[in-house]
């Protein structure tokens, strides 16, 4: 079989390690990139004391990360016994937003569209062949997001951009609205050198976030970030659900105000689009009665579809109750009554009792001597209870 003529360059280029690299990093930015960049695959001392010290504090207790898992995530031999080097990407995503409607749920900008792992994997995939062609045998490793790999770290050592103090990437030209992915290989490529850029005195990121989850020392904890708290499956702090506004999915203030980022232009590509306006933004109501079969049409392609409904309805119920509009009362009052899932009708109950319609104060009333699960009444007697003094 005779070789492609992509081939036969891959097989000249198999001792040239310059070479090798400008053609991966050129097919990369073909195949939609907007910058990569390498470094080497030593141990990163500093990564794993900055993720230890994060796992300390407490800062990514929703997730159950340990020491373990930091010694893996700063070491890409871990991933790769013979890694030399990584190749690191950034591919760009800001779309611009659709027009707010009332009664309608924010999503984060990449959850939107098509769950990036599988666009990113595929383009990582692609460039990884033309490595293992000059080879002649497979000597790469690929991540993105889901393997135990500092990221961003590597990013910013390879000179991608720089870490903000909303402690993502922000990438030169394109901000932080960047998707990650890296090749590993122990082919020896030639590094880049790392930006000597930071954000300075800039703090505008950690005056935009509610909850107060950006330190301004380039540390956040996690757990007070709506990202997170959109995103776990138990229930969300009562304290911290006022905080949330009408996101459904994710959170997208901090990066919002970062200057780098809001001068970025957007990225023109009809694979960041919405899949379509109610996955971009959802009607609350519709969302707060989603099925499981609606969950599996609209939103399992998206970044949103790994939680399962129950996730998104419980995050309409808090969103409605952030809304104070009493043409939720209805909706909420079904959710309390009927929703199969105690999460939901919990946090339903706290919405009804935020609103305060008679309306809604009376189903409270109601339902507390039927609710079977003792959350539930729990959460009920907590949203009764500011209007106890009046009752009397």
């Amino acid at each position: 079989m005779r070789l492609t003529r992509l081939a036969m360059m891959v097989r000249s280029l198999r001792f040239d390690p310059v070479a090798l690299k400008a053609l991966a990093c050129e097919r990369a930015i073909a195949q939609g990139a907007a910058a990569v960049r390498v470094t080497d695959a030593l141990e990163d001392g500093a990564t794993r004391q900055r993720l230890q010290a994060s796992f300390e504090r407490g800062d990514l207790a929703t997730w159950r990360y340990d020491d373990a898992y930091a010694v893996r995530a700063s070491d890409p031999r871990t991933l790769l016994a013979d890694a030399r080097s990584i190749i690191c990407l950034a591919v760009a995503f800001a779309t611009p937003p659709p027009q707010a409607r009332p009664l309608t749920g924010r999503v984060s900008n990449y959850a939107w569209s098509e769950d990036y792992h599988r666009r990113v994997r595929a383009l990582l995939e692609n460039v990884a062949a033309i490595i293992d062609e000059a080879a002649g045998k497979s000597v790469t490793a690929i991540a993105c997001d889901t393997k135990p790999l500092a990221e961003r770290a590597l990013a910013a050592r390879a000179g991608l951009g720089w870490i903000g103090k909303h402690t993502n990437l922000i990438a030169q030209g394109s901000g932080s609205f960047v998707f990650l992915g890296e090749i590993v290989t122990s082919i020896a490529l030639p590094p880049d050198a790392p930006l000597s850029k930071t954000c300075g005195s800039c703090t505008r990121c950690v005056g935009a976030c509610p909850t107060g989850a950006l330190r301004g020392d380039y540390t956040m904890d996690a757990t007070l970030c709506i990202s997170d708290l959109t995103q776990r499956t138990g229930g969300i702090p009562r304290a911290l659900r006022p905080l949330i506004g009408t996101w459904v999915w994710g959170c997208d203030m901090c990066q919002e105000a970062c200057p780098p980022t809001r001068r970025a232009p957007f990225a023109m590509d009809a694979k960041n689009e919405p899949a379509s306006s109610e996955v971009a933004q959802p009607s609350l109501l519709g969302l707060l009665c989603l099925k499981s079969r609606d969950y599996d049409r609209f939103y399992r392609r998206t970044g949103m579809g790994w939680r399962g409904a129950a996730v998104l309805r419980r995050n309409a119920a808090v969103a409605l109750g952030n809304a104070l509009d009493r043409s939720a009362v209805a909706g909420l009052v079904r959710a309390l009554v009927a929703d199969p899932h105690p999460m939901v009708r919990s946090h339903a109950a706290w919405a009804l009792g935020r609103i305060g319609a008679p309306g809604a104060l009376d189903a409270l009333t109601a339902r507390r001597h039927a609710e079977p699960d003792a959350d539930v009444c729990e959460e009920i007697d907590a949203a009764l209870e500011p209007f106890a003094a009046t009752a009397r």
